[in-house]
């Protein structure tokens, strides 16, 4: 057996059903969860309809790049989202030939994109992950032979990316980075200038980041930025030593259809599609005939932001009087600093009101004599309008009980 395979730890939600496993839920109150951010919107019925409709794609083998019109569709919709205009009038700044990869779902991609990057030869390899981070991203330094370092997230730092938490021989050895922005579970998106520094630093040390941007859609007011934009505007049209990945689970709230992408640098795509050759993981034509209709189509996903921000609004309205509450800058999370311990929190809460939060804890590592989730919890607003609000209330009654 591997022996890497020892190194991986419980993922979130074992932890959290063995703490939820010591107590019984009030039978009294239905059960309502917030734990896994797990979108609970209604799949739009245009998305199901192209799914149905092409099923005869199951007769045939799907081709790991996947079709032309799917990559082409990814490339426009990414070109017009972040304003990735046309080099000249011959070429897009966003190739669809070899800047974009179909991929099921960002997880597999984030995950497989470390077995191509790290380079096992070298000493002592490390990947850089943001803390709290998407565990994913520590199982695929440990299977890949590296070492993950992390940065925490504070509030004191308003929950950027501080780099100088790692002193220069970590970054002499760093291959990779992961960032998420929007950033799970804080919700904050990073700015052209961490973006400018971040570059900076991969040129200086040669490490290739993976930006996670599967909440890019899911926001307030103005659309947040991504890791192709802030590239481009930085004048970066090569992408360099940058992929994004981002998927239609959250966007179009098709979690189950398993559909994302990879896009950016030509030759890290190049690189990650030999990979993917022999890895076999190819999209289902009949899941990229229903990808091409969901990217092409905004409507809907203005209609999901409009449930996000009316939950949103509500729910602060309730929670504010009695936890430190405020709007995030994106995605459908609440990270919250609580009164007492968060497993705590999060274990009566469940005995006593029947919902179901995430510890903060559970989220991140003990970094630095720190852990940054310690006393703070995640909600994910994914549940229909009632039920989130109807939770928010019975957190208001718990908390009212802890004074």
């Amino acid at each position: 057996m591997n022996p890497d395979l020892l190194r991986l730890q419980p993922y979130p939600f074992q932890k959290l059903a063995a703490l939820f496993s010591e107590v019984r839920p009030n039978i009294d109150y239905r059960a309502i969860s917030l734990s896994i951010g797990e979108p609970k919107h209604a799949t739009p019925s245009f998305i199901i309809e192209a799914l149905s409709t092409n099923l005869d794609g199951l007769a045939n083998y799907p081709t790991t790049t996947g079709s032309h019109p799917l990559r082409k569709t990814i490339a426009d919709w990414l070109t017009t989202r972040y304003n990735l205009t046309k080099l000249n009038q011959k070429t897009y700044a966003l190739n669809p030939e070899t800047q974009v990869l179909p991929v099921n779902g960002s997880r597999e991609a984030l995950f497989a994109f470390a077995q191509t990057v790290i380079d096992r030869s070298k000493n002592d390899p490390v990947v850089v992950c943001p803390n709290p981070f998407y565990q994913i991203y520590e199982g695929a330094a440990f299977l890949a032979g590296a070492t993950p370092c992390f940065l925490n997230t504070l509030v004191e730092d308003n929950y950027a990316l501080n780099f100088t938490q790692l002193p220069d021989d970590i970054w002499q050895r760093t291959q990779l980075i992961y960032v998420c922005s929007p950033g799970n579970p804080t919700g904050r998106v990073m700015s052209l200038k961490e973006w400018q520094i971040l570059f900076e630093m991969s040129d200086r040390y040669g490490f290739v980041i993976a930006s996670d941007e599967c909440y890019s859609e899911i926001y307030f007011d103005t659309p947040p930025m991504g890791g192709l934009q802030a590239s481009h505007q930085l004048g970066r049209g090569d992408y360099r030593n940058l992929l994004i990945f981002s998927s239609l689970s959250k966007r179009s709230n098709v979690p189950g259809m398993r559909s994302g992408f990879v896009a950016g640098n030509a030759d890290l795509i190049k690189k990650f599609t030999l990979y993917r050759t022999y890895h076999g993981s190819a999209m289902s034509p009949s899941t990229q005939a229903a990808s091409i209709a969901a990217w092409g189509d905004e409507t809907h996903v203005a209609e999901n932001r409009h449930l996000y921000n009316e939950k949103f609004s509500k729910v602060l309205a309730i929670l504010k009087p009695v936890l430190p509450v405020s709007l995030p800058d994106a995605a459908f999370y609440l990270w919250i600093r609580t009164p007492i311990p968060d497993t705590a929190f999060a274990q009566a809460l469940y005995r006593d009101y029947n919902v179901k939060v995430l510890p903060g804890s559970y989220l991140a590592r003990t970094t630095r004599g720190v852990n940054p989730g310690k006393n703070f919890i995640r909600l994910a607003l994914v549940a229909n309008v009632e039920e989130t609000i109807e939770a928010a209330k019975r957190i208001v009654k718990f908390v009212s009980t802890l004074n």
